[in-house]
């Protein structure tokens, strides 16, 4: 087999691939495991919170698949806001996306075993563990075909169970008669209707939306990125927005009472069984336990092209930037980011790190937005890049909801995600110090 001197991601991957990708990283089962919490928080109302995220997400999905035309890089949110603003804002974003990319394994790693214990309770869960963080960076250090490959049969697989749930769900529900408000008031309830209630369920439900900017790592493995980044990014958001309303609609029209649930972590198990009984119960949540499983693959390889796009970059060290010659991956940054999640799942509770997830992803998905704007408004000055006040305002939009999301997070996430960014900013001034010292010696003439 012949090795080139200086390897290059492959561009392999079509339209088709992207959506499945995308759809697998993001889940079709994704507002399952986090319904039971965002339903109590929302006061009954995740059908309404799961709606205005998908808003947000589809006007920030746009400007990633626009600046994915102008920047057709593996840096994604990283490369964008840094060919805006310059290294520093582009830093913070790549900085608070990968603690999303980072912890989005993690989180997995926690759940599948968990879930995995259930089915056989005499194996400790710290050996599910190991078992989940090895074979999570075993195949993705097999290659992205390979990846793509596994990605669209478990895209069918989870379809296939999301589909016969809903009928079952829907076979309960018009088993009795109903009147015409239960049927409205999963969107609305003026009984329990709680503006900031439905803020707050807002800021978890979108959740549901965690990962869609994964496909914009893949644009230099991507044929014709300048076209599919922007279509796939668009519809794996559009499509899961819709699918996950249309099952939270059927939960809580099975299961109304959003205050009592046998447990609140799971409870769309729960739902799944009332509507199903036993055989449907074992079947969502060995669906789930698939479904975190390519979540957490997918969220592995997004972390390790982030490290790639800011190593190649020198945002981070030139180790970074390493790609595999044979399998064209950054397989470095998959080895790095499979250890941190095993340490990660060891020492970090589910729930902390879930609500961590959300403090990352939106504060680099409004400066996306933010980046995405000001190309469109010098384009226009220049005349270049959109040209209509029109084309300035999605990014706008998109920018004041994912602020509105991003305000809504409990203080315990914002605090924990100021850490991590104020972290970054360290490093970055200590970073840019050493290099100053460095070029100082270079000019400073040998006596």
């Amino acid at each position: 087999m012949k090795v080139e001197p200086h390897p290059k991601l492959k561009r392999v991957l079509r339209l088709r691939d992207l959506i499945f990708y995308g759809i697998v990283v993001i889940q079709p089962t994704a507002p399952m495991p986090l319904f039971g919490v965002a339903s109590q928080e929302a006061r009954g109302h995740v059908v309404t919170a799961v709606l205005i995220a998908m808003i947000g997400m589809a006007l920030t999905a746009v400007s990633y698949g626009r600046m994915a035309r102008v920047y057709p890089s593996a840096g994604s949110a990283y490369t964008y806001v840094a060919g805006e603003f310059g290294p520093l804002p582009g830093f913070i974003t790549g900085w608070s996306i990968l603690l999303d990319y980072i912890l989005n394994p993690i989180i997995c790693i926690i759940w599948c075993s968990a879930a995995a214990q259930n089915f056989y309770r005499p194996i400790p869960i710290w050996s599910w563990e190991i078992f989940f963080a090895i074979l999570f960076t075993l195949l993705n250090l097999r290659g992205i075909e390979t990846s793509a490959r596994i990605n669209t049969w478990m895209a069918i697989s989870m379809g296939v169970v999301v589909v016969y749930a809903l009928a079952v769900m829907a076979r309960y529900v018009f088993a009795s008669p109903h009147d015409a408000a239960f049927f409205t008031r999963p969107f609305y309830d003026p009984a329990t209707f709680n503006f900031r209630a439905v803020s707050a369920g807002t800021a978890l439900a979108a959740l549901t939306y965690i990962g869609f900017d994964n496909i914009s790592t893949l644009s230099e493995e991507t044929i014709e990125p300048e076209k599919n980044i922007l279509r796939a990014t668009v519809l794996v958001c559009l499509l899961t927005g819709v699918i996950a309303a249309i099952e939270v609609y059927a939960a809580q029209l099975v299961w109304p009472d959003f205050s009592h649930y046998p447990d609140v972590d799971t409870a769309y198990v729960y739902i799944a069984g009332r509507a199903g009984g036993q055989l449907l119960f074992h079947f969502v949540n060995a669906t789930l336990l698939v479904a975190s499983i390519g979540s957490g693959m997918g969220a592995q390889i997004g972390a390790a092209r982030v490290m790639y796009g800011m190593g190649k970059s020198d945002a981070l060290p030139k180790f970074f930037a390493y790609i595999h010659p044979a399998t064209r991956i950054p397989s470095k940054n998959v080895l790095l980011t499979g250890g941190a999640a095993l340490g990660g799942a060891v020492l970090m509770t589910y729930q902390f790190g879930a609500e961590m997830l959300n403090f990352g992803a939106f504060l680099a998905f409004s400066l996306v937005n933010l980046g995405c704007f000001w190309h469109d408004y010098r384009g226009r000055h220049r005349g270049g890049f959109g040209g209509a006040i029109g084309s300035s305002l999605a990014p706008l939009l998109g920018l004041g909801i994912c602020l509105y999301i991003w305000v809504s997070l409990r203080w315990q996430a914002k605090l924990a995600g100021a850490i991590w960014v104020s972290l970054g900013l360290l490093y970055f001034a200590l970073r840019a110090h050493r290099r100053r010292d460095r070029a100082t010696a270079e000019q400073t003439p040998l006596v």
